[in-house]
């Protein structure tokens, strides 16, 4: 009988920011509430190139580190690979990737993308979008380095992050960017030049075989028709008017970004483990 389940871990943490006001509420959660669902930099395009070029298949056991809303998951398991894992640390959202997976060798496992608890060596194929760039330089490191263990000789693994550019970029304004993001995404942020992201990869073990970046365009009415539909879209400027509070968040983080679009971008790798 098909089965699927959240497997606990000790280092699993449980958190509440679902329940926190529109002021306050980190703003990846905060646009899931208001009906978003692509909440990746570079949107759903460059999430399917990253996938496409991970060349899932069916013989492939695959790892999803912070699957949050599920939007990659799904194209994952429509390629039908031998196994699918996601790791997350937030509860409710393990809980929204165990409704959307089916199958004996297909699960969720609370936990963090330091310290999965899994197996070394398991996965033919492993990525996660969206997470390291709210890590410090040394979490980083250790995420790259967890997902190398886990990985089989010749693994493949796929990131998805934020940029900043150019790779000349000088030091005050990648601070500002990093405090002026931070404190308006209620999220630490640290996202690095190309360059970085490239050499960060190699040190933890990993040859680049494919990059490619795009505007960081999230908030932008072309880029939510483009990922959402235009279903989608209306429902989330439906919910935006009839919430205030959180009309007013989103809007100011729309201004941020737009405030910095040239120093702004999103970025997508895909490697090989050595």
């Amino acid at each position: 009988m098909p089965h699927t389940d959240v497997i606990d871990a000790p280092h699993a943490q449980a958190t509440d920011v679902h329940a926190l006001p529109a002021d306050k509420m980190p703003g990846h959660w905060l646009l899931a509430s208001l009906g978003k669902r692509v909440l990746r930099p570079g949107g759903l395009e460059m999430t399917s190139r990253m996938v496409e070029k991970l060349g899932i298949g069916r013989q492939d056991d695959v790892l999803e580190l912070a699957p949050g809303l599920g939007v990659t998951a799904r194209m994952t398991l429509g390629r039908h690979p031998h196994s699918y894992t996601a790791v997350e640390r937030d509860e409710k959202a393990a809980k929204n990737i165990v409704g959307l997976i089916e199958g004996s060798r297909n699960r969720c496992v609370l936990g963090t993308a330091e310290d999965t608890g899994l197996p070394a060596a398991s996965f033919s194929v492993a990525y996660g979008e969206a997470m390291l760039t709210i890590q410090g330089g040394p979490a980083k490191l250790r995420i790259l380095q967890e997902v190398n263990r886990v990985l089989k000789p010749g693994g493949r693994y796929g990131i998805h992050e934020l940029c900043i550019v150019p790779d000349e970029a000088g030091e005050a304004i990648r601070k500002e960017i990093e405090k002026r993001l931070s404190t308006g995404i209620h999220v630490g942020v640290q996202p690095l030049v190309a360059k970085e992201w490239k050499q960060l990869l190699e040190s933890a073990g990993f040859k680049v075989l494919w990059a490619k970046r795009a505007p960081m365009h999230l908030l932008e009415p072309k880029r939510l028709i483009r990922d959402e539909g235009w279903a989608g879209a209306l429902r989330f400027a439906f919910n935006l008017l009839r919430r205030p509070a959180a009309r007013k968040r989103v809007l100011s983080m729309r201004r941020l970004f737009r405030e910095y679009q040239d120093n702004l971008e999103a970025i997508s790798f895909v490697c090989q483990k050595l």
